[in-house]
């Protein structure tokens, strides 16, 4: 059972959790708050409480008096008014610190959320929609911003006043305060039963939310693509199910939410109506000691017992729509961050006189694996030269389905190994083993004659350079999207880094050269241009493997010749693997993979492969077409 199903077991478990965000940094302040709602509470409960002492002691011995003393009434209501003024001094006091508190505790929830984010692994990504985990952010946060700010409150509110207003009532008359126990069953067995249905349906509701944003995001980002295959009406039909159920829960939802108010206000009227009645009738008998300022303050509180249960009912929704939210919230939070065993870390190195390897500071050009030997304690260091090995290596992305069977290749250091085969074939799925974005199931990987397992993730991943297909720029200026790849790199850094990606010529045109701001993911640029800077992007980082995943597909030929010299340049010196379906491209590798349903059919040069005229020989003739 994962963790979102066990807070979807146990919603109390969720509302202590939050509470707990709430009283983490902000317990002085909760507490103020409590008081105040406390005091706005009693001031409130006073008003109606006066009505007896106000008619019995003061009004009633006044009626008729032909010399009246008003000094008591003034001071019984001087009182009252300072209640009243503090019962006012408090709501304002509690409201504005509810404010404080929820954006404060919003701000902690999403620096967690973010926080939390980057150590998640990319199958999580993989599995959720970038809608969906955006609707965390956004749809779900904001729940917890109305929860707080409002329904916690008022809930609190309701709770004091229910219990001050009941010790008052039980005072003024214990009789009458039978008939409102029953009344109280009735309101709390409604409550349930519309608010349980309104619950149930606000959380589909939230769910429903959370895939028409996926859905819309998705269709955002391929907006070209629609167009292009005039896929509107289409899309419109799709979204129109998203839609569908999104309407159902939330007509559902808030149909039993209206329903709410109505009839714990009938249900109020009723009790209302049954109070005077009896009342009347017991006053008339002498039983109870029932007057007319007891009658007055009674029939008060009874109409103003009800309001609590409205505002509980009122924040309902609120609250189960907040709890849905928490429970996703909690659910991403709870989700296991990137697993990292590894202990071999990447260091600055240079060699001795004695020709050893040294651990050094400084930066000497010279990278060296430092992997500590468990078994006696010593210490070795390792040469990074990029050297990678798969031996008999299986992998699926879950155990009923294997996506890669006992693959054995080797890269030796600056080889260029390059791997063709169809869609699905698992060509990026072998390089993403190389990164650990996943760990194989069996067999294993050896870099410099390290298990790769045993290399901490973020040490590996600095030894390496990707270049995808799709280029990802981010808002900034070009000179930060190229230092991204090395965050330390200097100016002088990134501008040979841009010669060498033959960037620097077209970057230099620009009006603001590499000072020039880039937003959209670079929607200023051309394609060409995005990916020569993501050549130079890797090309700061100088790392001794490079992994180019069809890095010039998606541009056209004159463009990819420019593009194409640009990684020449960076593959120079380099262990290279590449990805790529334009075969022209890869005619000088050192090595051609050939791959098919997850396993190695054919390898050699280019020359070897064709003399064989086996299927990269059909596939480069144009006999056999790549899809």
């Amino acid at each position: 059972m994962n963790g979102n199903e066990k807070l979807k077991k146990n919603p109390m478990k969720t509302a202590k959790r939050l509470l707990a965000y709430v009283l983490k940094n902000y317990k002085l302040q909760f507490f103020v708050v409590f008081v105040c709602i406390l005091i706005s509470s009693v001031a409130s409960v006073s008003v109606s409480l006066s009505l007896r002492y106000l008619l019995d002691d003061f009004i009633l011995p006044l009626v008729g008096n032909r010399a009246p003393d008003y000094t008591g009434l003034y001071q019984a209501l001087t009182v009252l008014g300072c209640i009243f003024l503090a019962g006012v001094i408090a709501t304002w006091v509690y409201t504005r610190l509810m404010v404080t508190i929820g954006q404060g505790v919003l701000k902690q929830v999403r620096d967690e959320m973010f926080e939390h984010m980057q150590t998640l692994p990319i199958r999580y990504f993989d599995q959720n929609t970038n809608g969906s985990v955006m609707s965390l952010y956004t749809n779900d946060t904001d729940t917890l911003r109305q929860l707080i700010t409002m329904s916690i409150p008022q809930g609190l509110m309701a709770l004091l006043t229910i219990i001050v207003t009941f010790v008052s009532m039980l005072m003024l008359s214990p009789i009458l305060t039978v008939l409102a126990v029953v009344m109280i069953g009735v309101l709390i067995l409604a409550t349930k039963h519309i608010g349980g249905n309104s619950g149930r349906y606000f959380i589909k509701q939230q769910r429903s939310l959370a895939d028409v944003t996926g859905f819309i995001e998705e269709r955002m980002t391929g907006q070209k693509v629609v167009k292009v295959f005039n896929y509107e009406k289409r899309s419109e039909e799709e979204f129109d199910v998203f839609n569908e159920k999104l309407f159902e829960s939330s007509a559902r939802a808030n149909t039993y939410a209206n329903m709410m108010g109505p009839a714990i206000g009938n249900i109020g009227n009723l009790q209302f109506v049954l109070t005077a009645v009896l009342g009347g009738f017991l006053s008339v008998m002498g039983v109870g000691g029932i007057t007319l300022g007891v009658m007055a303050s009674y029939l008060q509180f009874t109409k103003s017992f009800t309001q609590p249960f409205m505002m509980v009912a009122q924040q309902a929704s609120s609250i189960v729509m907040a709890l849905a939210g928490a429970e996703r919230i909690f659910a991403m939070l709870d989700e296991p961050s990137e697993t990292d065993d590894g202990y071999v870390t990447l260091v600055n190195a240079r060699w001795d006189k004695e020709g050893n390897l040294t651990e050094c500071e400084d930066r000497t050009g010279i990278w060296a694996w430092k992997h500590p030997h468990k078994a006696d304690g010593s210490i070795t260091y390792t040469e990074l030269k990029g050297d990678v090995r798969f031996y008999d290596m299986s992998f699926g992305y879950t155990p009923e389905h294997m996506v890669l069977h006992d693959i054995s290749l080797y890269a030796k250091p600056g080889q260029k190994l390059a791997f063709v085969g169809s869609t699905g074939a698992g060509k990026t799925t072998i390089t993403n083993l190389i990164n650990r974005f996943y760990d194989v199931q069996d067999g294993k990987i050896r870099y410099d004659g390290i298990n790769i397992n045993k290399i901490k993730k973020a040490d590996l991943r600095h030894s390496l350079g990707i270049v995808l297909q799709d280029t990802h720029l981010f808002t900034g200026t070009i000179m930060e999207n190229i230092r991204y790849g090395k965050l330390t790199a200097t100016d002088e850094e990134v501008y040979a880094a841009a010669r060498l990606a033959c960037a620097d010529s077209f970057i230099r045109m620009l009006p603001k050269g590499y000072d020039t701001m880039l937003t959209g993911d670079g929607e200023g640029l051309s394609q060409g241009q995005r990916q020569l800077l993501s050549i130079a992007r890797a090309a700061v980082a100088d790392p001794p493997v490079l992994i180019l995943d069809e890095a010039t597909s998606s541009i056209d030929t004159r463009t990819e010749a420019i593009v194409q010299r640009g990684m020449d340049n960076l593959m120079t010196g380099r262990t290279v693997f590449v990805i790529a379906h334009r075969l022209s491209t890869i005619r000088n590798s050192d090595a051609i993979i050939v791959l098919e349903h997850g396993r190695i059919i054919e390898r050699g040069d280019h020359e070897e492969l064709i003399k064989k005229h086996g299927t990269y020989y059909q596939l480069y003739t144009g006999k056999l077409e790549l899809d």
